[in-house]
């Protein structure tokens, strides 16, 4: 599985890219192999607040429906559209153009708590 090293992954399989204060986030391959082929995501709406750790949106795929973790604290300032009519992207192109939400971060302390490309990986085992 291909985990970037210039990503941070969080506990729930989310990946995180930081670029300043923003956060763009996306599911990790991990998390969209486990799911299976994924049919409906349901994203949240720009502007909206959110703390760490609160669910941001679903993922439907054939196998389950899982809630989607924020690993960061702020504000959601862009989401992927795209996602709503060719959400199988998450399994195809994940890291990518599979990105799902972009957060203007709110406390940088929160990015103490996420896992490097190595870490994941013992983490899940790999």
């Amino acid at each position: 599985m291909n985990f970037p090293e210039n990503l941070r992954y969080s506990e729930d399989h989310e990946w995180v890219k930081i670029d300043g204060n923003i956060a763009t986030i996306g599911i990790s391959e991990f998390a969209q192999k486990e799911l299976g082929d994924v049919v409906f995501i349901e994203l949240p709406e720009v502007d909206d607040e959110i703390d760490k750790g609160d669910a941001f949106g679903t993922i439907e795929a054939v196998k389950t429906v899982s809630d989607m973790l924020s690993p960061v604290s702020g504000t959601i300032i862009e989401v992927n559209e795209s996602l709503n009519d060719k959400p199988e992207t998450l399994n195809s192109d994940s890291y990518v153009n599979g990105w799902i939400v972009k957060i203007e971060i709110s406390n940088e302390d929160d990015l103490e708590e996420l896992m490097n490309s190595k870490s994941y990986k013992e983490f899940i085992g790999e």
